[in-house]
């Protein structure tokens, strides 16, 4: 049994930086989804530094890291550092999401700001 989202995804993903674990459970993405959903943003920001410490890093897809961003930055949506790392990543995983990291830099600037 997983006691925690980072372990969770360790789990169903793999871990680039430390083994899998044994499990008995079966496992499947709905129900880790349902999971981060529904998590705290110091579970998800804690998934995020251990799977993919660098950014460029891990085996977490990419969709599972920005639905994970996302959600974090709806419950720390005036934390200008994490909205910058959030389009840091979106930038790393493809030019679709630019305009959306573009607003995020945006967003944090203003913040900065004032």
């Amino acid at each position: 049994m997983h006691s925690t989202l980072t372990e969770h995804a360790r789990c169903l993903y793999g871990d680039e930086y430390r083994p899998t674990p044994p499990c008995d459970r079966a496992h499947d993405e709905a129900s880790f989804i349902e999971e981060l959903t529904f998590a705290d943003a110091e579970a998800i920001l804690t998934m995020l530094r251990e799977h993919c410490p660098h950014l460029v890093d891990g085996y977490l897809p990419v969709r599972i890291r920005n639905l994970a961003y996302r959600l974090l930055l709806l419950q720390r949506s005036d934390e200008p550092a994490l909205m910058r790392e959030a389009a840091d990543s979106l930038r790393l995983h493809g030019p679709d999401w630019d305009e959306i990291a573009a607003e995020l830099i945006e967003r944090a600037e203003a913040l900065e700001a004032g």
